[in-house]
C-alpha cells in the first residue's frame, strides 16, 4: 500500500515499527510512534511504491529526536541472524593479554581486579572538613568581616600585623646581641656548640704546634642554648676509647666534691663543658670566661647537668678550666622569639581563610624563626648568619610556591573554614616539624646512611618503627585517594619517583642522601586532600622542609664519599707492627716500634699518636728526599715521668697529609 502525504502508513510499515519498538524503553514508545509516522510519510512522498522496510527501520534508529533509540541499537534482523553462542568471559579477557599469555590466568584476573579497584568508585567523593562546633570556628571570620568589611582594609591589616612581627622579633633579638663587657676580659665572643681548642682531624699538627699556646691564655665567650645535645657524629679517640653519638666532654669536676675546680681536656666542647660545669644554662645559654692551664692528667668522669663526661687516665698537653665569680648578663632569647612567632602565626591562622594569604606569611615567619633562633646554622656572627639564611630563603620561597600550587597545599586549604582545627592540626604540626631538634631529638637517627644506621645504637630499631608507622599512614592515605578517584595518577607518580631514587642509589662513586627537605618533598603530594589526618601530615612535612633548609641549606641529594666523610676515619689498613722493644731504666725508659712496608703504593707515610696527639710522622718513597726515612719509632720517658701514667699509641698509614 502506498503511503500518502497525510501521514497514513501501510500495515507492513506499522508491523516493522512495532518490532523496532521492542528494543526501546517503554517510556519512549509513544514519542517514537510520532516520529515513525513522519518518517514513513517522507518515504511515501518520494513517489515510490511500497516503502522499503530496511530503509524505514534505519531511518527510525538514526533520528535525532531526544526520545529516539540510540544510534548503536542493532537491527532486529541482525539480532535474529546472530545465533552463535556467547563468547566465554575468560576468552574475552584473554584478548588484551596476547603478549602476556605466560602469566597465569588467576594472576591476570587478580591484576585486573586490583586495577579496577584502584580506579575507585564510579562517583568519586571529594573530602571536605565539616567544622566541629561551627559557630565557634566561624566566629573569628565573622568578627573580622564585621570590623573590616572591605577587602582592602583587611589586606592593610595583614601587612600591619606582619610588620609588627618583624619589629617585635628584631627588638627581642637585639636584646640578645647586647652583651655587657666582662671586666678584664672584654665583650664575650659568640661561639657555637661544637667549638673546641683542639681541632678535629689532627688539625693541630705535629706536637699540637698549630694549637698553641697551651697555657696562660683565655677569653670571654657566649654560648647558645641546647648545647648539651651537641654530639660527635664520627668516632673520636680518647685513649683506648672511641667516642661517638655523645657529647665530647672529657674531664670535669669529680662525682663528689663540688668545690673542686673543673678541668677539661683541650679537645672537649667548650659550651658543653660550660654546661657540665654549671657555668651556663643549657636551656638559656649564657657566657663565661675560659682559661688555659697547660698539661693536666687524670681527667675524671661525672654526670652533671644532664651531661655525662668521659674519663681519661693519662695526660694531655692542653687543658682548660672556667673562671669563677664572673658576672655576665648574656642570655639566649630563642624561647622568647619562638613564643612571639607562635602567637603571631596563630592569630593569622585563626583569622585568615584565604589559602595563599595564610600559607606564605606563615612559611616566612617559621623559616626566619628557625634560621635565626631555634636552630640556626653553626655561624656565630649575626650579619653572616642573616646573609646565609637570606641566600637559602629566596629559592625556598620558589619551592614553597611549587609545594603550594602543585603539591596539594592549595587543594587542602581551599574552602577550609575550620579555623581552630586548621590552627591545631596544620599550623601546630608545622611548628612541630620545624622544631625537630627538640621534638624528634629522642629518635636515635642522625643521618639516613647505611654506615650511620649500622653504627648508631638503636638506629635500626627506630627506623623499623618509623617504616611501620609510615606504612600505616600510607595505607590510610591510599584509601582516601581511591575514594577521590585519584589513586592511579598518584601511583604512577610515585612509581616514577621510586625508579628515580633507585637509579640515584646505584650510581657509581655517589651516595644518595635523603635530607629533611627531600623527605618532605617526596611525601608532600600524598597529603593533597582536605581531611584532618592530611592537614596534620602536611603541616609536619612543611615544617620538616623549613627546618632542613633553614638549618642545613640546599645540600645535594647525591654526594661523594669524601664529602660525607668529614672527620671520620678513612678505614685504611692498619700498619703491621713487630713486637715492641721495651727498655726500662732507673731514670730513662723507652719503647721502640717497627713496622713493615705499606700495603700499597697509595700510602706514602705513617703517623703515630701518643695520647691522641701526633708525635711522629714520616714519609717514604723512591724520591731522593724520602729514601732515608726511618722505619721505626722510639718513645722515651725520663725522670719522674717514668711509669707515672698510662700511655696510648695509635698508628696509621698516610695518604699525603691525611
Amino acid at each position: 500500500m502506498v503511503g500518502t502525504q497525510d501521514g497514513a502508513t501501510s500495515p507492513k510499515s506499522v508491523h516493522h515499527v512495532h518490532q523496532v519498538h521492542q528494543l526501546q524503553d517503554p517510556e519512549s514508545l509513544s514519542s517514537s510512534s510520532g516520529s515513525d509516522n513522519s518518517a514513513s510519510s517522507s518515504s511515501s512522498s518520494s513517489g515510490t511504491g511500497t516503502p522499503n522496510v530496511a530503509n524505514s527501520a534505519t531511518i527510525l534508529i538514526a533520528t535525532d529526536h531526544p526520545d529516539a533509540p540510540l544510534p548503536e541499537v542493532t537491527l532486529v534482523e541482525a539480532l535474529e541472524a546472530d545465533s552463535s553462542p556467547p563468547t566465554p568471559r575468560f576468552i574475552q579477557d584473554a584478548g588484551s593479554w596476547k603478549r602476556w599469555k605466560w602469566v597465569p590466568y588467576p594472576v591476570r584476573r587478580s591484576i585486573v581486579a586490583v586495577i579496577r579497584w584502584a580506579h575507585g568508585p564510579v562517583t568519586p567523593q571529594r573530602f571536605r572538613i565539616k567544622p566541629l562546633f561551627s559557630g565557634v570556628q566561624y566566629a573569628p571570620i565573622l568578627l573580622l568581616e564585621k570590623k573590616f568589611p572591605r577587602l582592602r582594609h583587611r589586606l592593610w591589616l595583614l601587612f600591619f600585623w606582619i610588620a609588627m612581627w618583624i619589629i617585635t622579633f628584631a627588638l627581642v633579638m637585639r636584646k640578645e646581641l647586647d652583651v655587657d663587657e666582662i671586666p678584664g676580659w672584654g665583650r664575650p665572643v659568640s661561639i657555637g656548640c661544637g667549638a673546641a681548642y683542639w681541632e678535629v682531624d689532627n688539625g693541630c699538627g705535629l706536637n699540637g704546634m698549630q694549637c698553641r699556646p697551651f697555657t696562660n691564655s683565655g677569653f670571654a665567650f657566649k654560648c647558645p642554648a641546647n648545647c648539651a645535645s651537641y654530639q660527635a657524629l664520627n668516632p673520636r679517640a680518647v685513649g683506648n676509647q672511641e667516642v661517638v653519638y655523645r657529647p665530647l666532654i672529657v674531664g670535669g669536676p669529680p662525682a663528689t666534691g663540688d668545690d673542686i675546680t673543673p678541668v677539661y681536656r683541650g679537645d672537649s666542647y667548650l659550651c658543653g663543658s660550660a654546661v657540665h660545669a654549671g657555668v651556663v644554662s643549657n636551656a638559656h645559654g649564657g657566657c663565661g670566661v675560659v682559661r688555659l692551664i697547660g698539661t693536666q692528667r687524670n681527667f675524671s668522669s661525672s654526670d652533671r647537668n644532664g651531661i655525662e663526661s668521659i674519663a681519661f687516665d693519662s695526660y694531655f698537653p692542653l687543658s682548660f678550666t672556667f673562671e669563677e665569680g664572673v658576672q655576665c648578663s648574656a642570655k639566649d632569647m630563642r624561647w622568647a622569639l619562638l613564643a612571639i612567632s607562635v602567637v603571631f602565626s596563630t592569630v593569622l591562622s585563626v583569622l585568615i581563610t584565604s589559602p595563599h594569604l595564610f600559607f606564605f606569611p606563615v612559611f616566612t615567619i617559621i623559616y626566619w624563626t628557625v634560621g635565626l633562633a631555634t636552630d640556626p646554622a653553626n655561624i656565630t656572627d649575626m650579619p653572616s648568619l642573616i646573609s646565609s639564611e637570606l641566600g637559602s630563603f629566596l629559592p625556598a620561597v620558589l619551592a614553597a610556591w611549587v609545594m603550594y600550587d602543585h603539591m596539594g597545599i592549595r587543594r587542602s586549604l581551599t574552602g577550609l573554614t575550620a579555623q581552630f582545627e586548621k590552627t591545631v592540626l596544620w599550623l601546630g604540626g608545622c611548628w612541630v616539624g620545624a622544631l625537630t631538634n627538640y621534638t624528634f631529638d629522642f629518635i636515635p637517627i642522625q643521618r639516613l646512611t647505611p654506615h650511620d644506621l649500622a653504627q648508631q645504637p638503636g638506629a635500626r630499631a627506630a627506623l623499623a618503627i618509623i617504616v611501620i608507622v609510615l606504612t600505616v599512614i600510607m595505607a590510610s592515605q591510599v584509601w582516601f585517594f581511591r575514594q577521590e578517584g585519584r589513586l592511579v595518577r598518584y601511583l604512577k607518580f610515585y612509581t616514577i619517583v621510586g625508579a628515580g631514587l633507585i637509579l640515584c642509589a646505584v650510581l657509581p662513586d655517589l651516595k644518595l642522601r635523603i635530607h629533611h627537605y627531600i623527605l618532605a618533598l617526596l611525601l608532600l603530594p600524598g597529603t593533597s586532600m582536605q581531611t584532618r589526618p592530611s592537614l596534620l601530615y602536611q603541616g609536619l612535612l612543611v615544617g620538616l622542609f623549613i627546618n632542613g633548609i633553614a638549618r642545613w641549606g640546599w645540600d645535594p641529594v647525591l654526594q661523594t664519599a669524601y664529602a660525607l666523610q668529614g672527620d671520620a676515619q678513612l678505614g685504611s689498613p692498619l700498619p703491621a707492627l713487630a713486637a715492641p722493644v721495651i727498655s726500662l731504666g732507673k731514670n730513662i725508659s723507652s719503647i721502640n716500634f717497627t713496622w713493615g712496608k705499606p700495603p700499597g703504593s697509595v700510602y706514602d707515610g705513617i703517623s703515630v699518636l701518643v695520647n691522641d696527639v701526633e708525635r711522629f710522622r714520616t714519609y717514604f718513597s723512591s724520591d731522593e728526599f724520602d729514601k732515608n726515612a726511618p722505619s721505626n719509632f722510639t718513645w722515651t720517658r725520663e725522670g719522674e715521668e717514668v711509669g707515672r701514667d698510662n700511655e696510648y699509641f695509635r698508628f696509621a698509614w698516610m695518604q699525603g697529609y691525611k
